[in-house]
């Protein structure tokens, strides 16, 4: 999938989806390469042998990851491929309290805030997103994740 990197020029990177969402994620993001919307780096978590963390701490846009929910035992929909989180770093896991896991995102905590690559609430990713029926985990009670969307908005 083609998109715009943070340095303004356009890359290719691998997204893994469950097919039966793939037509609506391409719909997506071709959304977002045509606001050029910055994304920093776009891989499977393969490339980070399986480890969530290892892909948030390199901002890595990615979809099918087979791990639990955050603070959860029951799978998480990444497990399924039915979710996306998109630059973990400019779009952390924050939970209840403030904090976050990820010291590189401590600048990104707080909401709105405008800087490239920051999903905000009821922006054009947002809303590219809720285009095809997917939520935000920006708009959850408690913690809030910023960077995941899901096709049941779990």
């Amino acid at each position: 999938m083609t998109y715009w990197g943070f340095d303004g020029k356009a890359h290719t990177g691998k997204l893994v989806t469950n097919q039966s969402v793939t037509k609506d994620v391409i719909s997506v993001f071709s959304k977002l390469y045509g606001y050029r919307f910055p994304i920093r780096r776009m891989q499977p978590v393969d490339a980070y042998k399986g480890s969530d963390d290892d892909s948030i701490d390199a901002d890595n846009t990615s979809g099918f990851n087979c791990r639990s929910a955050t603070g959860s035992n029951s799978w998480s929909e990444h497990a399924y491929g039915m979710a996306i989180d998109v630059n973990p770093r400019e779009n952390p896991y924050v939970y209840a309290d403030g904090s976050n896991q990820h010291r590189n995102a401590d600048a990104f905590v707080r909401r709105p805030l405008k800087k490239p690559g920051v999903i905000n609430a009821g922006d054009r990713v947002v809303r590219a997103f809720a285009s095809v029926g997917w939520g935000w985990g920006g708009l959850w009670s408690g913690d809030k994740d910023y960077q995941h969307f899901s096709e049941n908005g779990r």
